[in-house]
C-alpha cells in the first residue's frame, strides 16, 4: 500500500480561478497544480485516492516561466505544471 503523504507531493494545490470555476460547473473538470515530475498516471492515482472519486481523463499542461519585475528589478516566475482532471458524472470535489 502506498503512503497517502506521497500523493500530496504529486498534487500540490487546487487552482481556483474564474475559468476553473466555469470548467467545474460545465464539464465537471477540476484544475490542480502538480509536481513538475508528475505524469498522468500518477495524477490519476493521487486524485482518486485523496478525494475518493473516479477520474475519467487527465490533461497536463506545462506552464512556462514569465518575466516579472520584483522590487524594480527584472526577474522570472518559476515554471510549473497544472493538471485538468475530468471526473465521472456525479462525482465532485469541494475545493472552496
Amino acid at each position: 500500500m502506498v503512503n497517502p503523504a506521497q500523493y500530496y507531493d504529486v498534487v500540490r494545490r487546487p487552482i481556483v480561478t474564474e475559468k476553473s470555476a466555469g470548467l467545474q460547473s460545465l464539464r465537471n473538470q477540476f484544475t490542480f497544480e502538480v509536481a513538475s515530475s508528475a505524469n498522468k498516471v500518477e495524477v490519476r492515482k493521487a486524485i482518486e485516492t485523496l478525494f475518493s472519486v473516479k477520474v475519467e481523463k487527465v490533461t497536463i499542461v506545462s506552464m512556462p516561466a514569465k518575466a516579472r519585475r520584483m522590487f524594480g528589478r527584472p526577474g522570472q516566475t518559476s515554471p510549473w505544471k497544472k493538471a485538468v482532471v475530468t471526473l465521472r458524472k456525479g462525482d465532485t470535489i469541494d475545493v472552496a
